[in-house]
């Protein structure tokens, strides 16, 4: 398995009120002209309303795959966020590149700053009201086409024209399907959530989120995270 280079379009937002309850996101992403600098929390002119749940060190960066766009227009009809990227808060939009071919611990070039993949996206009520859909969340969860995480291992400046180039390949048996299925489909696994609880790419929230499962033999609960509080008419 081998990834070509890509250039990426890089794209950031502002904290704004989302949905008729306006609870606050950084949700909406727009493209941004370069230079870009990138440091331990990502894009310095990218901002997130939720620290606790979105950003922070192993969520530096938010890579999409544009490839995903088409079947998400078959799936749920013309939606106005699907016009451009950015639909689904990612700071990295790429075409080439997918969760079938992106493996956890892959390190990145980026210009002057080098990145490494640190775990999968875990979809939250936010896409319910950035779509005006009240299972997008769930929607995006069970397609596995859900994006992914970065974290930086060297801080540097990228500008217009880098491409994101494969630096190293450390785990190439952990494509980033394998950890959606195990995380959503195969919960009970407990010879791949073993697997999963002893990467040393992955990041610690899924390590332990791993570890648990094996030690409770259950399956946390996902209600809150894929529908918050949101009453829907």
């Amino acid at each position: 398995m081998t990834l070509a280079s890509v250039r990426p379009l890089v794209l950031a937002g502002a904290v704004a009120p989302l949905g008729d309850a306006g609870h606050l996101s950084a949700i909406d992403k727009h493209p941004l002209p370069g230079p870009w600098r990138i440091g331990k929390a990502g894009i310095e002119a990218d901002a997130q309303a939720d620290r606790k749940h979105h950003g922070g060190a192993e969520k530096a960066l938010h890579q999409y795959a544009f490839d995903h766009y088409a079947a998400w227009r078959e799936e749920i009809g013309p939606a106005p966020a699907l016009d451009a990227p950015g639909a689904f808060g990612e700071n990295l939009s790429t075409s080439g590149w997918t969760e079938e071919t992106v493996c956890l611990g892959d390190i990145v070039r980026f210009g002057g700053a080098l990145l490494q993949v640190s775990q999968g996206r875990q979809p939250c009520f936010k896409l319910n009201l950035r779509f005006g859909l009240r299972d997008m969340a769930l929607r995006v969860q069970r397609s596995g086409r859900t994006g992914w995480y970065s974290r930086v291992l060297e801080e540097g400046v990228a500008d217009e024209g880098d491409a994101l180039e494969l630096a190293d390949r450390p785990s190439p048996d952990w494509p980033l399907t394998r950890l959606s299925a195990l995380l959503y489909r195969d919960t009970r696994d407990s010879e791949g959530l073993a697997a999963m609880a002893a990467l040393p790419y992955l990041a610690e929230s899924w390590r332990s989120l791993a570890q648990r499962r094996l030690e409770s033999g259950k399956v946390e609960n996902w209600s809150a995270r894929l529908y918050g509080r949101l009453r829907w008419s």
